[in-house]
């Protein structure tokens, strides 16, 4: 198998990013989303996603996304500017061969290069993999909220994982 390269997402992979999003909002509760997202809007995204702080990168493989991978502010006001969300997500079939691993470690340097101090994953409460993926990267948790979230008619919670930098 050829191996994983982690580089900054261009516009060219928006549609990639959002075939392997979609599928997702589609199929599971580990993005709480209804609608898929339109390709003008991935690409807004993209645009939001275009600096050093607050990146969005992919996993190649083959010259194929595999994945990917985004920084995102965690809370507008100034006095978070420190903080950022994490987002990983792969292409369905191909979990548990080290992409998750490879793009959540890339974030991680990342933001580490950009100054953040912390970062924080909100990972639906029945998403043991993607749990499991953040704890191996030294996040703990830090907080569950019972039942916030609703997809597919029934009420879901949300546990909140930190890492400290």
């Amino acid at each position: 198998m050829d191996p994983v390269l982690i580089r900054r997402a261009v516009a060219a992979d928006a549609a990639a990013i959002n075939d392997i999003y979609n599928h997702y909002v589609r199929t599971s509760t580990c993005t709480y989303q209804r609608d898929p997202d339109t390709l003008a809007g991935r690409l807004e995204w993209l645009s939001q996603h275009a600096d050093d702080e607050h990146p969005a990168t992919v996993a190649e493989q083959g010259g194929v996304v595999v994945g990917w991978g985004s920084l995102t502010p965690y809370h507008r006001r100034w006095g978070y500017r420190h903080t950022v969300e994490s987002s990983v997500y792969v292409r369905t079939g191909l979990h548990r061969s080290g992409i998750g691993r490879a793009l959540l470690a890339d974030l991680l340097a990342r933001a580490r290069s950009a100054g953040h101090h912390a970062v924080i994953a909100g990972v639906d409460g029945e998403q043991a993999a993607s749990r499991a993926l953040h704890e191996a990267h030294g996040f703990l948790e830090v907080g569950r909220l019972r039942e916030v979230g609703h997809k597919f008619d029934r009420w879901l919670d949300v546990v909140y994982l930190q890492l400290a930098l």
